[in-house]
């Protein structure tokens, strides 16, 4: 299943409490429940005014009805085609 970077412009994101978090994170939880189709939320990073967050759906609209129906804004959907960090780099030599 694909797997999907979302950008989600939310001014004030960095400020929301542990609490509001724990709520946004339910609210999505209860979304993914009723989708009725292959979806993974799998975390987020909370970033300024910006929450950005991995997923693995079927396709990007689905991704875009998650949004719909939890009212959380979908500003991007790029899908992630590799995945790279410090070991990446270690392979070469």
């Amino acid at each position: 299943m694909p797997m999907y970077l979302i950008e989600r412009n939310i001014p004030g994101a960095e400020t929301l409490s542990p609490d509001e978090l724990c709520e946004i994170s339910a609210k999505s939880n209860g979304v993914v429940a009723g989708l009725n189709a292959p979806y993974k939320w799998h975390h987020s990073y909370v970033a300024g005014d910006k929450i950005y967050c991995v997923h693995e759906a079927e396709s990007e609209e689905v991704i875009r009805r998650h949004g719909r129906e939890g009212g959380f804004p979908v500003d991007l959907v790029v899908e992630i085609k590799s995945t790279i960090g410090p070991d990446t780099g270690r392979r070469a030599s």
